[in-house]
């Protein structure tokens, strides 16, 4: 696994622990968090589920709770899972430039995406979000192919 700063372990422990908290409400275990400078501006988790929200993954909670910025300029997104389309969408449209992923292996997405349009890309490999989610494709099947479009 990656070593990282400090600062960035601590944001991305806020992340995992948001993924916790989805996997116990019986949601899909992604989250998010968002760093500006070295201040933990919001996290987020998938809430789909518990929302009943097809859009509320767990970088658009994220970026929801964090509110109105008039920039993303020097902000890190923190996120459990490799972003899917819509996501990464998101990412891209509000010009964050760096990016923390937990893992690729449940989810592989398209890391290359953002490194094409000059977005910094930490994979982390993390067994603990590959575990999560692993827990949950096995649960509930369904319910994490209805959130990544394959049901």
């Amino acid at each position: 696994m990656t070593t990282l700063p400090e600062v960035d372990r601590n944001c991305f422990e806020a992340a995992l622990e948001e993924a916790r908290l989805g996997l116990a409400e019986g949601g899909v275990p992604v989250g998010s968090a968002l760093r500006y400078q070295d201040s933990l501006i919001s996290v987020g988790r998938n809430e789909r589920v518990q929302r009943d929200d097809p859009i509320a993954h767990g970088e658009m909670s994220c970026l929801r709770n964090a509110g109105r910025r008039s920039s993303y300029d020097g902000v890190t997104l923190y996120t459990t899972l490799s972003p899917c389309e819509m996501c990464t969408g998101a990412i891209l449209l509000f010009g964050i430039k760096r990016l923390v992923v937990g893992e690729d292996i449940t989810f592989t997405g398209n890391l290359a995406a953002f490194e094409s349009r000059g977005v910094e890309v930490i994979l982390l490999n993390d067994p603990r979000c590959q575990d999560l989610m692993k827990e949950f494709q096995t649960r509930y099947p369904q319910v994490w192919a209805e959130d990544i479009g394959k049901s």
